[in-house]
This record gives structure tokens, sequence and C-alpha cells, in this order.
């Protein structure tokens, strides 16, 4: 077998979407021949591409159909994320997108959504980072199961940085990672800026496809300093049902519209949506009001994400601290992770 025999046979399988050949399409590469043991890989479009075993297993039978019969295939991925960023990347110049995951106010479970976001871009193979922003109220160390441990630190370029935890694929940073839990964090604006300043520029996020930045509510000089600060790509707005959450969520997607910031809106996810009892699986009770989350996107014409019920199995896998990113819901934020 040669490598022009492998690209020979890979030039009949096509990617789905873009409908061309992969080699048409320059997707093949480092490809390495041992024996009968033949590996190479695909490279996506996107990370979170959902036709990987199509475009596995097509390989396989195509090098096995018409190069050797013997052959023992390993097909690799990596994708080609795109970056929407414009800004010379003089700031986190390794990051590819930074996105935001917003709330009008708290309890609406933003940082739940930020998790699951961050875990559903991680499952699709893409490099992901978590930056947890809510000074005041951090708990992704809490549901990363990290409580207690400390980043370490080295030395780049005679510059001392912090090394984010990582865990489930994600590199992740809070600032309960660096303070005693019993411990209020009473600090004014400046301190807390001036906290968010070095969670950016003395934190080595490395090379990643996504820095997903979990904000704390409302709209204030977190908000700010983060935006000004970082070339946000764009927000995500999280919300629950009832009128008082979609009022404060109107606030946030305000802001972000102001002539100073300029952020896109990528979407907007409506959580505890409804609840479906374990024992009556086929009905669902509004208890905080139907559909508010995808009114209000359709008012400010901006896409809704998909709504998330409120499952008892979510609660408790963020209890034990393992992976809840597969939790049901009627319109599952996976499809969405193309468009962010």
């Amino acid at each position: 077998m040669t490598n022009d025999d492998i690209l020979k046979a890979l030039s009949n399988v096509q990617e789905p979407d873009l409908g061309k050949d992969l080699v048409t399409l320059n997707m093949v590469k480092d490809i390495v021949i041992n024996g009968n043991d033949v590996s190479f890989t695909v490279v996506l479009t996107t990370p979170a591409c959902p036709l990987k075993d199509m475009i596995r297993n097509a390989c396989i039978n195509a090098v096995k159909l018409l190069v050797n019969k013997e052959a023992v295939v390993s097909v690799n991925f990596t994708s080609n994320t795109s970056t929407n960023r414009k800004d010379g990347k003089t700031i986190l110049s390794g990051v590819k997108n930074i996105i935001a995951v917003v709330s009008g106010k708290g309890g609406v479970g933003k940082s739940t959504v930020a998790s699951n976001f961050a875990l559903a871009l991680a499952a699709g193979g893409a490099k992901v980072g978590l930056m947890d922003a809510d000074i005041y109220g951090p708990s992704q160390h809490i549901m990363f199961g990290v409580r207690g441990e400390r980043p370490l630190m080295k030395e780049t370029g005679g510059k001392g940085l912090i090394v984010p935890i990582e865990k489930f694929g994600i590199k992740m940073m809070s600032i309960g990672l660096l303070i005693d839990e019993k411990q209020a964090v009473v600090w004014r604006g400046p301190m807390v800026s001036s906290a968010i300043r070095q969670f950016v520029s003395d934190v080595d996020w490395g090379e990643l496809d996504y820095l997903v930045i979990d904000m704390p509510p409302g709209t204030g000089d977190i908000h700010l300093t983060i935006v000004q600060t970082v070339p946000v790509t764009g927000v995500i707005v999280v919300t629950t049902p009832q009128t008082v959450a979609l009022a404060d969520a109107k606030k946030g997607i305000a802001m972000f519209g102001q002539a100073q910031l300029k952020v896109p809106v990528i979407g907007l996810v409506e959580n505890m949506s409804y609840f479906t009892p374990e024992e009556l699986p086929g009905n669902k009770y509004y208890i905080f009001g139907k559909d508010g989350g995808k009114h209000l996107a359709e008012e400010f014409d901006i896409p809704f994400l998909g709504q998330i019920p409120i499952v008892e199995s979510t609660r408790n896998a963020m209890r034990r601290s393992r992976r809840f990113a597969n939790c049901p819901s009627e319109s599952s934020m996976l499809p969405s992770t193309n468009n962010a």
C-alpha cells in the first residue's frame, strides 16, 4: 500500500454536506502506513460535525474494498474551527472564539447551561476552556468536582502564568480555586475588574477553539470589563419562562446591543421550561409559564436555541460532579454548537 493508493480510494468518499470528495476538499492528511496498518486524519469543517461516524465508516470501507481487504484502518479527526475575531488576536491569541453565557438575573441556570455548552463542544472534538467570571458566586469548580484543588503556576517568557485545572477535557479557571470557600469575596468593583483581567492575561489558556465565559448575573462592572477587555465573539442569553426573569433578560439583550459594546447575541436558551415527573413521563407541567423565552426571542428577532426542562438527574449529576451534558431537552443545545 502507498499513500497514493489511500488517496485514490478516499477520493471516492464524499463529504455529505459539501457534496465533494475528501481528497478534492483537501481534508485528508497525515497518512501513515505500517504493514497492514493504515492511519490518517480527516480535517472536519466543525468539531461538532454530526456525520463523523458516517465519514469514518465510508473511509474504512473505501480502503478495504479498493486497496487491501486485510487493512486495519484507523481514522482520526481534527477540525479547522473558523473564527470571527477581527481584533488581530493581541489578547488571548490562541483562542479562536470567545462565547459569553449571560443572564439578566441569578438563579436561572446560567452556570449549568455554560457547563453543558462547554461539555457539548468538547464532546464534539473542540478544544474548550471555561472561565468562571462570576467572582461573587463561583460555581464551576463545584460542578466539575475540583473543590479544594489549586492550580499550578508556570513561567513563560519570564512571566508567571496560572495553569487552569483540566477536567472532562476542558480547561477551567474559577476564583473558587483560589480562595477558601468559607470566605466571602467582599471586593469593590475595581478589584473585581482587576481579577477578571488576570483571568484573561495571567492564565495559560493555550490553543482553544472556544473559550466559554460563565458571566455573573445582571448588567454591571464585570460585563463592561470583559467586553472592553476581551474580543467576545457572541453571547448566549439564559432565562426562565416567568415574567420577572424575562424582564431582566430583556435588559441583558439590550446591554449587548448598545453601540459602545455591540456584541452579537448568538441566541436565547429557556431553562426550567417544564417539569416531567419520572413516574409520569408523558406529562409536562409548566410551573413557571409556557414559551416565555421563545416569545422573547421572537420579540428581539434572535435565534431560539432550545428549551431545557427541570430534570432531577441533572441535579444529581452536578451533586456527584459527573458529566451532565446529556440531560434531555425538547430542543438540545448540541445542534446549536455549529452556529456558535
